[in-house]
């Protein structure tokens, strides 16, 4: 069974960096992709990042691109997400997922981590 465990949220002021990280269980990850997503109160879930676990390329949504970075360390099953330059709306729950590089759902999903940012 796949699971995923994120941890490295919190508070931090604008201009600041927090990096999470999503550590991986249950399975090779060698044909999968992990993501990162963010929830803000009252919105839906929007993607931020994702890595593809073989080769590691990545793809990032335009709002974090060149803010964000995602990375992974296989040996240590974790994926990463270094948050720099945090805005307040940045501002939501944080879930990693994965999903097979075959399908287009992710279908394994984390607790989440609260990352707030204050002005």
């Amino acid at each position: 069974q796949v699971q995923l465990a994120e941890s490295g949220g919190g508070l931090v002021q604008a201009g600041g960096s927090l990096s999470l990280s999503c550590t991986v269980s249950g399975r090779t990850f060698n044909n999968y992709l992990v993501g990162w997503f963010c929830q803000a109160p009252g919105k839906g879930r929007d993607f931020v990042a994702a890595i593809a676990w073989n080769v590691g390329s990545t793809d990032y949504a335009d709002s974090v691109t060149g803010r964000f970075t995602i990375s992974r360390d296989n040996a240590k099953n974790t994926v990463y997400l270094q948050m720099n330059n945090l805005k307040p709306e940045d501002t939501a729950v944080y879930y990693c997922a994965a999903r097979r590089l075959t399908t287009r759902v992710y279908e394994n999903w984390g607790q989440g981590t609260q990352v707030t940012v204050s002005s």
